[in-house]
């Protein structure tokens, strides 16, 4: 299942530096962070109205374009989508009650360390 993540991965990276007139995703990352960011914000508001619509086909469409845009987001960060599948390896299993305390804790800590 992660194949097709990987390969939409390479084909992201292979587009940085781009001409940015002959690919949308050298434009987006041409724009810069901002245009990134804003872009996966758009996406996973389209996804959210999908889903409260109820509408399985705009579900799984809108949630493939908001997946897009993170891969596009990760590649402009130098991170991979494999980054994302270890750190999901590394809670199966945990409770996610138990992972966002301790995601508190280590934020608590930070703040103390300021």
């Amino acid at each position: 299942m992660s194949d097709i993540l990987e390969r939409l991965a390479d084909i992201v990276e292979s587009r940085k530096g781009g001409d940015p007139e002959l690919s949308y995703v050298a434009r987006l990352l041409h724009r810069g962070e901002d245009a990134v960011l804003k872009k996966i914000g758009e996406e996973a508001t389209e996804t959210v109205m999908a889903a409260k619509d109820g509408d399985r086909r705009r579900i799984v469409g809108e949630t493939a374009d908001l997946w897009f845009h993170c891969l596009i987001m990760l590649a402009h960060y130098g991170l991979k989508p494999s980054d994302v599948l270890e750190e999901l390896r590394r809670r199966e299993g945990i409770s996610g009650l138990d992972e966002k305390a301790a995601r508190a804790e280590v934020a608590a800590q930070r703040a103390e360390k300021k």
